[in-house]
């Protein structure tokens, strides 16, 4: 047994030996990665279309039926298709607005930032942020194309005619107008699944391999993911390689409280709903049949991420013996980590926690023009993130993942050492980013509740399947 020396100095040593280690550690993986050595792809950004996107890419028996905008009395601009009158939500492109302008409130091309609609504007925004790619969701079709969906019981043909024309502008003149800036995406006849396989491999051999896809089906009147009606088309995602992107929102059905609570309530919760997605996912028979396919929470956040590991597992560890339910020796978690990728803006705990994840599967977002975004400081906020976090990990996070899942390769156009965020800055050194005012906005009425915006919608869209979606 120890005397009091010496098991006073037995605790000295292993204090020192303990305070060594851990400054080999810090010093290992020091301040971590200078911001402007990162090189950022963001997974989820977000495109209000202009006008022009089905001239000349319409089939001419269907030209007089495509959408095409129009501007009100009130002087916002809208979209028009099949009935559907579809306004730009305002929220939806506030980049480079004061803050307390932002809102609800239908906007028009001319108030919005043109780096919004305009794809050379927009690399612009993109270099001054230090933003070398991004995947760009559809606004005015919504993010699994549902205008396409509600006006194919009417005429499927044209329906799809609309899904392509919508894809092939996008492929075309969006993402293929700077093809080492954005990671291309495309949007589905979702009404078919033998439909969606041929678009899906149509987009992927044109160099497209991520579609957006509704996170619940159910929730748009159509089969559930526990069903075998979507097989067609994720065994073509699986062979082509392509990303099965859910974004948050993408069921038109937001969360709501209750009609008098804020609106701001289902801005914080807004990903919960992908916690479902995920747990859908995981307990179909989706992810056991398909192995190598791979799923994309957009803007769903990871701070959740270990709780959901963690529960998912409880759960089927003690509920199994009656739910009938074999995984066939792996656990919900294992599946997790080896199908579902997840997408962040800002979420400093999931950072800190990014051990109990995998992090070949997390991404980074910017979520421009969006008011969740962090333009234009994006590696500003990530550096508050990234502080003490391995250089692997970093360059895994932010660009290294995307490139691997996504098919994705700008270098072979622009080289590693232009990619960066210090590059791409000094690319545009006079490009203005200061705030700009549209002082009209600040004397709208603001819809500042859920009830708010229902009835505000309600006289701004066609009252219809727009009002359901809320801002998706």
């Amino acid at each position: 047994m120890l005397d009091g020396y010496h098991r006073y100095s037995f605790g000295c040593c292993r204090w020192l030996l303990l305070a060594a280690e851990e400054k080999a550690d810090t010093r290992k993986r020091g301040k971590g990665m200078n911001k402007d050595d990162y090189i950022l792809i963001s997974t989820d950004d977000h495109v209000s279309e202009p006008p022009d996107v089905f001239v000349g890419r319409v089939p001419a028996k269907y030209v007089d039926d495509a959408p095409y905008v129009e501007r009100t009395p009130e002087g916002w601009d809208r979209w028009v298709y099949n009935d559907h009158v579809i306004p730009n939500v305002g929220l939806n492109a506030v980049a480079g607005r004061p803050p307390d302008e932002y809102g609800m409130e239908p906007t028009s091309f001319d108030e919005m930032r043109d780096g919004c609609w305009d794809v050379h504007e927009r690399v612009k925004d993109m270099s001054a942020n230090g933003v070398l790619a991004g995947l760009n969701f559809p606004s005015f079709p919504r993010f699994a194309g549902q205008i396409f969906l509600e006006s194919a019981s009417k005429d499927a043909e044209m329906s799809l005619a609309m899904v392509r024309a919508y894809n092939d502008w996008h492929l075309e003149g969006w993402a293929g107008a700077y093809p080492d800036r954005f990671v291309p995406m495309g949007i589905l006849p979702i009404w078919d699944p033998e439909l969606c396989a041929a678009e899906v491999r149509r987009l992927a051999e044109r160099g497209c391999h991520a579609i957006s896809f509704t996170c619940n089906p159910y929730d748009l009147g159509l089969p559930s993911l526990h069903t075998h009606h979507w097989d067609p088309m994720l065994a073509v995602c699986e062979e082509v390689n392509t990303v099965v992107c859910m974004h948050l929102g993408s069921n038109s059905k937001a969360p709501m409280t209750s009609p008098d609570a804020p609106f701001t309530v289902q801005i914080v919760g807004t990903a919960i709903p992908l916690f479902h997605t995920a747990t859908d996912l995981v307990w179909s028979h989706v992810c056991r049949d398909f192995p190598d396919i791979k799923f994309a929470l957009s803007e769903g956040g990871i701070g959740w991420v270990p709780y959901w590991l963690e529960r998912a597992d409880y759960t089927y560890t003690h509920h199994k013996a009656w739910s009938g339910l074999d995984f066939g020796g792996q656990m919900p978690s294992d599946i997790f980590k080896r199908n579902i990728m997840t997408c962040y803006i800002d979420d400093k705990q999931g950072v800190e926690n990014i051990d109990k994840m995998n992090a070949d599967l997390v991404t980074w977002e910017c979520d421009f023009p969006h008011s969740d975004s962090t333009w234009p400081e994006s590696p500003e906020a990530l550096e508050n993130h990234f502080r003490g976090v391995d250089d692997a990990i970093v360059n895994k996070i932010t660009h290294e993942n995307v490139m691997k899942w996504f098919s994705f390769d700008p270098y072979p156009i622009r080289p590693r050492a232009k990619c960066t965020v210090g590059a791409l800055r000094a690319e545009v050194p006079d490009h203005d980013i200061s705030p700009v005012s549209v002082a009209e906005r600040k004397t709208r009425p603001k819809a500042r509740t859920f009830g708010d915006v229902i009835e505000h919608m309600s006289s701004w869209s066609d009252g219809g399947s727009f009002l359901r979606a809320g801002t998706t």
